[in-house]
């Protein structure tokens, strides 16, 4: 009768082995790496499979790029909400001055994609650099509600006095040559692959997300990414124990604009076009939405929001019957999400994964 309960503890040690295992693997870089890469290698043909969509990939290959794009806006918001707490209701600026100085440099000047993206994200970085000395003097919601007046003073500025350079209300339209003068990223991709991704376009755009994964994760990892979550759980702690707040909470703003630019710079490549939308409080309302409904504080959760954010707005607002409640049903999910799993979708599949676990491990 004791070599029972001696066998059972056998067969329970690599079972337990094996998830300690992947509870290390999980949480390196070189996997996060790995399924960022395979995240944009299968998710247009994923995202098209989902229920309600139409089995046609090329009706919505760009709304496979809109969500990269969104994706990469949002991980730069949740990178200042996330890790330290500040709330930005005006993360349009970085969006839509980003978007501009792109619009302008291949209008103006060379419309090479990738020169054009790294100017949208230089104005960006510019703009982050310069506001934290009049943000980062306030806190709660001042913080947030300046962020508000200085993104709509810019799309007001970009609305009537500078219409001549901005289009107004009518917008940009946008100038693409093809990359490095050899690559035209609006042809299709030959082969099978041309089938899963469509354009060269969602490549250009899914090397952007991948890298800005990476980087954001390495950012989390690093010494800097802990002094963040410290600032973010108590300030006035942080600072008895010698650290200069401030610095890191600049530190996390710049960060946070300068991928906010980068998702900014790759829309009008993507589009042809920009305008004073992108400027608006509404959109920084809309990467609020998109990052709390996910998931705050993790890599993968904004991007789940994003998708499901997408997948009201361009598909379910498209069908027949409920299409034009789309926004209603949209706000009823995000309630029931948040109400019931405050962590967003991302810590309800954790917390489900967790109990399904700890079911097997009682077993």
């Amino acid at each position: 009768m004791s070599a029972e309960p001696s066998a059972e503890g056998d067969d329970d040690e690599p079972a337990s082995g094996a998830l300690e295992t992947w509870d290390r693997i999980k949480h390196t870089e070189r996997f996060v790496l790995v399924s960022a890469l395979v995240f944009v290698a299968v998710f247009p043909w994923a995202f098209t499979s989902l229920p309600l969509v139409p089995n046609n990939l090329l009706a919505y290959d760009q709304l496979a790029r809109l969500v990269l794009i969104w994706g990469i806006f949002a991980l730069g918001f949740n990178h200042l909400l996330g890790q330290t707490g500040l709330l930005s209701f005006g993360h349009a600026m970085f969006f839509g001055g980003s978007a501009y100085a792109t619009a302008l440099f291949a209008n103006h000047v060379v419309a090479d994609p990738l020169l054009s993206v790294v100017v949208g994200v230089c104005f960006a970085l510019l703009l982050a650099v310069v506001t934290p000395f009049v943000l980062l003097r306030l806190h709660t919601v001042y913080f947030a509600i300046v962020t508000l007046a200085i993104a709509q003073m810019l799309y007001y500025m970009a609305r009537e006095p500078f219409e001549g350079i901005t289009g107004g209300i009518n917008g940009l339209g946008v100038d693409r040559s093809p990359l490095f003068g050899l690559l035209e990223l609006g042809a299709d991709i030959p082969g099978i692959f041309g089938a899963l991704w469509g354009t060269y376009m969602y490549l250009f755009i899914a090397a952007f997300f991948v890298g800005v994964v990476v980087f954001i994760t390495r950012v989390r990892k690093s010494p800097y990414g802990l002094i963040f979550k410290a600032v973010r759980e108590n300030e006035t702690r942080a600072s008895f124990v010698g650290l200069d707040v401030w610095r890191y909470k600049f530190a996390a703003f710049v960060i946070s604009g300068f991928v906010a630019g980068i998702a900014g710079g790759l829309l009008p490549m993507e589009t042809y076009f920009t305008g004073v939308e992108r400027l608006h409080w509404t959109l920084s309302g809309d990467v609020v939405m998109m990052t709390v409904l996910g998931g705050l504080g993790t890599v993968a959760g904004p991007i789940l929001g994003v998708i499901v954010f997408l997948y009201f707005e361009g598909v379910v607002n498209g069908l027949d019957v409920i299409g034009g409640y789309w926004l209603l049903s949209l706000a009823l999910a995000f309630t029931a999400v948040v109400w019931k799993y405050p962590d967003g979708l991302w810590g309800m599949i954790t917390s489900v994964s967790s109990r399904l676990r700890s079911r097997r491990g009682d077993q």
